[in-house]
């Protein structure tokens, strides 16, 4: 689960409101979208999406122990995508996290749910490879200008979140 206070996670904006927050969470809701994706979505994932259903955080910036396309020490969001699909970013949504996969050929190793400033050049994915479906997934971020390759960014999507960070946390010279 997600054992953190949610108050003052999200950044209010109206292209967050367009794009990607849906409206809340419904046990249904969960159920139809695992049954497309073909995972279980992660507890702490479904926990976070039922204080408001996708959008962008007020920190966007996790710690990575090794360079990205992105930058040398961390990678960055746009938002979150919302359980559904009636955002354009949400998880089943038209930009959502199979059309990553069809579309741009990203490694079919799990669920597609944030992404980045590079629109579409590197993505946040929930990595199932070392779990199964039914697992926990690991958080790792997927570059596309890079080959595809995958660096890991967190254990599991709790510690994600958690990790979050203002960008004037880092050093951008």
């Amino acid at each position: 689960m997600l054992d953190f206070d949610a108050t003052g996670f999200w950044e209010e904006s109206d292209y967050a409101n367009e794009e990607y927050t849906d409206d809340p969470v419904t046990p249904e809701k969960v159920a139809l979208v695992q049954r497309a994706l073909g995972f279980k979505l992660s507890a702490a994932y479904v926990a976070l999406m039922r204080s408001k259903n996708g959008g962008t955080p007020a920190r966007t910036c996790h710690r990575t122990s090794e360079p990205t396309s992105w930058a040398k020490d961390h990678i960055a969001i746009t938002g979150i995508f919302s359980i559904g699909n009636a955002k354009p970013s949400s998880l089943c949504g038209d930009v959502g996290s199979e059309f990553w996969i069809a579309e741009w050929g990203y490694p079919r190793i799990g669920v597609y749910f944030a992404d980045c400033p590079s629109a579409g050049h590197d993505m946040l994915c929930l990595d199932y490879r070392s779990c199964g479906p039914e697992g926990e997934p690991s958080v790792v971020h997927v570059d596309q200008e890079r080959d595809y390759a995958i660096t890991f960014v967190a254990p599991d999507f709790a510690t994600f979140i958690r990790g979050l960070e203002s960008d004037d946390a880092f050093d951008h010279g």
